[in-house]
């Protein structure tokens, strides 16, 4: 995973730390403690917030059409994509937003690994051929119905939605693969704009001990897993490694071909994460081969004290995690 625009990526967000005292998880707990919860946690969604606004108006300045946003799992790809939306219309553009999610093939089509799983993580478990007609259709001013994937029964099922483009529209497609150019082998470099995100955690536990940013995502993946997608803490975490492998194959190699990039960690987030996943780790049994990873993430949470969600604004990344949140997914 190793990129300088990544790590110039990560100095701007510890810029802006140093700005607003929050270097370590003591840092936090002592703001915390004396009442500037809500303060930080405004301060924080206002940078993102900023961040997005500069994406928006270098898409308007492009004059591109399409969008295409990608980022490793649990990266909030989704709600970046929702208020990207926001910040285009503010630019005067209209956006239509598609899940690459909703493109996976029928689960008994889906690829296995060499553990004889099933691999979600390769391009191939994507209708790529699907993708690219109703991809090329839109861009041509056709209507189409968009799919939607039930990742309970893992099906394909009717979604109802249909949409076309006209000149105002900006389509912003959103998904792991969506930096890979074999997604879309027939669309010219000049005609895409690439939108990489990924939440890189630089909050610190000390002045010498970092936090893994995989652990930021896995938490938050944790927590989704079990709110939308019908899956225990142990089978989550039982899937990371193949995850992980996942991303060291299909989207790290093109994360630096993004035109921009964007960092979805926020400062204070484990504090939040910490009451809605404690309980889900706490559930795994002993006798479990995910028990010592539960454990170890039970350590890690007990270092943070907690902030209620209910100080988390309605539009914040987290919601995607959360629930509660004011965009549809």
């Amino acid at each position: 995973m190793n990129s300088r625009r990544l790590h110039l990526l990560m100095c701007e967000n510890r810029r802006w730390q140093d700005i607003v005292g929050l270097r370590t998880v003591d840092d936090l707990n002592a703001a915390i403690a004396a009442g500037h919860a809500t303060e930080i946690i405004n301060v924080t969604e206002a940078i993102q917030e900023r961040k997005i606004a500069k994406v928006a108006a270098q898409i308007k300045e492009l004059g591109t059409r399409l969008v295409l946003l990608a980022g490793p799992s649990s990266s909030g790809k989704t709600t970046t994509a929702r208020r990207l939306m926001v910040q285009l219309g503010a630019e005067g553009l209209w956006p239509i937003s598609i899940s690459m999610d909703d493109y996976f093939l029928d689960r008994e089509l889906t690829p296995r690994n060499a553990r004889g799983e099933w691999d979600f993580e390769c391009l191939e478990a994507v209708n790529v051929a699907l993708f690219n007609e109703q991809l090329n259709a839109l861009l041509s001013g056709e209507r189409v119905e968009l799919p939607r994937f039930d990742f309970v029964s893992g099906h394909n099922v009717p979604s109802g939605r249909t949409v076309a483009m006209g000149p105002n529209n900006v389509l912003i497609v959103e998904g792991i693969h969506a930096l890979n150019p074999d997604l879309t082998p027939g669309i010219a470099p000049e005609e895409k704009f690439l939108l990489y995100v990924s939440a890189l955690t630089t909050i610190q536990l000390d002045g010498v001990h970092r936090i893994s940013t995989s652990d930021n995502r896995l938490l938050r993946r944790l927590i989704r897993d079990s709110n939308y997608r019908g899956c225990p803490a142990e089978t989550t975490l039982h899937r990371w490694a193949s995850v992980r492998a996942g991303e060291e194959r299909w989207i790290f190699p093109f994360q630096d071909h993004a035109d921009m990039m964007v960092n979805s960690a926020l400062f204070y987030e484990f504090a939040v994460l910490r009451p809605h996943v404690e309980p889900l780790l706490q559930a795994v049994d002993a006798a479990s081969p995910a028990y010592g990873e539960a454990c170890r993430l039970l350590e890690l949470l007990a270092f943070f004290s907690p902030i209620p969600d209910d100080q988390i604004p309605l539009t914040s990344l987290l919601r995607e995690f959360l629930g509660g949140s004011t965009f549809t997914y």
